[in-house]
């Protein structure tokens, strides 16, 4: 089959994790032998402040790592549909897009009538930012995909949409993999961006004073950290490194024992079941994690087994310092959180269950034809 993909950034990472799971399904969809072409516009906040605080050789790097994707940067007033959209069977068309962009797909599909058209939201915004996701026009679209059940339910429950699918995010663990010949020198690390205030009390309590408290060597990774943020991880005596691109992210996991996921406050809250991508990572890279509190309503993990769960931050102070003193412990999280990734949670999984979701949608369309 011949995909469009319309993305924010698939080029950059930077405060984007969509890129990552979009990089490995695409990379699945080729093995596959399907015909990919990814459409980012070329004033992408991801990639524009990449490039400002890094460089353009880092959207080329992108490239490098991986050879096969096919994008395009385009501007919308220039963009083509007819053009881009010609002898295509699917087109998926990304939240982040502008609602413009949107509705025209939609009017476009309408007009052609050939390929399934999809929508695909992994974001927060539905909860956050009702007035805006109510906004787009999906009513020449087939579907939703969603990156949790909690948000399917919630397109259909509001009449967003017809059809709604759950499609979580997941590892693409041709990269995201244990690295047994990189030794760790460092005890924890924390791989995740500050935000808008969205986790800011939680990062204090189950990765600022945990740290200060067992004196780890602790590093932390990302982006959008504000001055008295970097003030108080370097009271803590965390060492910052900035932004990494995500390809590099095994290698990081390899240099260090352990390993949190500190949950933004409306994932947690308000959309149970929704890890995000980074725990994914992380458990394919066989680290051991401890979590935050986030509810698994939707059973993707055994938690307790695959990685321990913290409820407050004096249990995050006391799980930290268990699985760093304790080998077996530490061991056998790092080998069930990447047996259950092995099992249900890869790129090549979701690759699977989107062709599915194709398939039926094109066949409820030729029996109602």
């Amino acid at each position: 089959m011949k995909f469009a993909l319309f993305s924010h950034s698939v080029l950059s990472d930077w405060n984007h994790g969509n890129a990552h799971f979009l990089r490995g399904v695409v990379s699945e969809l080729y093995e596959r032998g399907h015909d990919v072409v990814i459409y980012e516009p070329d004033d992408a906040w991801s990639a524009v402040n990449l490039v400002a605080d890094h460089g353009e050789q880092w959207l080329y790097a992108t490239l490098v790592e991986y050879p096969s994707l096919r994008v395009v940067r385009y501007s919308a007033a220039d963009l083509d549909l007819d053009e881009v959209l010609a002898d295509i069977d699917v087109a998926i068309v990304h939240e982040w897009s502008s609602h413009d962009l949107v509705r025209r797909i939609g009017e476009h599909r309408a007009r052609s009538g050939g390929y399934v058209l999809l929508f695909h939201d992994t974001h927060h915004r539905s909860v956050s930012d009702a007035a805006s996701m109510a906004g787009y026009d999906l009513s020449h679209y087939d579907g939703v995909l969603t990156f949790g059940d909690v948000i399917r339910r919630r397109y259909l429950d509001r009449g967003w949409t017809r059809q709604a699918w759950t499609w979580h995010e997941a590892a693409d663990t041709r990269r995201f993999r244990p690295i047994p010949e990189v030794s760790p020198d460092r005890d924890l690390v924390w791989i995740g961006n500050w935000g808008d205030e969205e986790r800011t009390s939680e990062l204090r309590e189950f990765l600022i004073e945990p740290v200060r408290a067992l004196g780890l060597r602790a590093t932390v990774y990302g982006v959008r950290y504000p001055p008295f943020a970097l003030d108080e991880l370097a009271s803590a005596g965390i060492e910052y490194r900035g932004w990494l691109a995500n390809y590099e992210v095994p290698a990081a996991f390899a240099r260090h024992r352990v390993t949190v996921h500190v949950p933004r406050r409306p994932y947690a809250r308000l959309l149970p079941g929704i890890p995000t991508i980074r725990p994914f990572e992380a458990l394919a890279c066989g680290i051991p994690l401890v979590s935050a509190p986030w509810t698994d309503a939707e059973g993707l993990f055994t938690p307790g087994t695959d990685f321990h769960v913290a409820r407050t931050g004096a249990e995050m102070t006391r799980q930290l310092e268990s699985v760093l003193t304790r080998p077996d412990l530490a061991a056998s999280l790092a080998r069930s959180g990447r047996a259950a990734i092995e099992r249900r949670h890869t790129c090549a999984h979701r690759a699977h269950e989107l062709i599915g979701i194709v398939d039926s949608v094109a066949m409820s369309r030729r029996v109602s034809a």
